[in-house]
């Protein structure tokens, strides 16, 4: 009786060890660098960093020209224009100069700031996709494939292209738009 009580006790305990190797094992990775750079939310997020960048340089560029202009004026005329009216350009030079370096400054935070924040956008839309579909297929971990500390992993356990196709999806259903096919060598890089 006594051994008839351990069995019953033993099974009994062994039963939530089983039901915990019942839970999802299986593992996956994604490619997060490739999903920002192939997807079509992506793209258009570096389209709009990339305008703005653009922008910042068009007007870094009239600002050096408008330097090199006034220091051809001053390289040219110094010997013809008064002791007063050179240093006042001189040091109109000087302002632009630091300007200049001000400006280059604000850009590059500006830039960061609005990468950071396409960045964040990007993250908090795509996290539910990659959410979903690790559940859809009985994932127990996602990896992050290059920023996890993972050297190696097999292509058969990388979901990229699946979370590249359902992001797609995703916001193009929220844009109210068809997504755009990706070619075949585009899946594959």
């Amino acid at each position: 009786m006594k051994k008839l009580l351990i069995s019953i006790a033993v099974t009994a305990l062994a039963v939530p060890v089983f039901a915990q190797n019942a839970a999802p094992g299986r593992l996956a990775v994604i490619d997060v660098q490739r999903v920002l750079n192939t997807s079509v939310a992506g793209k258009a997020a570096q389209e709009k960093l990339k305008k703005l960048q653009d922008d910042k340089m068009t007007r870094a560029n009239k600002m050096q020209e408008e330097m090199k202009a006034l220091d051809t004026e001053i390289n040219t005329k110094k010997l013809s224009l008064s002791e007063d009216k050179l240093a006042d350009l001189q040091k109109q030079l000087s302002d632009r100069q630091i300007a200049l370096q001000r400006f280059g400054q604000d850009a590059d935070k500006e830039l960061g700031d609005a990468r950071d924040k396409e960045l964040l956008a990007l993250e908090g839309k795509i996290k539910p996709v990659i959410d979903q579909i690790g559940k859809e297929m009985g994932l127990a971990v996602i990896f992050n494939k290059f920023e996890s500390g993972l050297v190696y992993a097999s292509d058969a356990i990388d979901i990229t292209d699946t979370v590249i196709k359902k992001f797609n999806e995703t916001t193009a259903a929220e844009a109210g738009t068809t997504p755009a096919v990706q070619p075949a060598a585009a899946k594959k890089q």
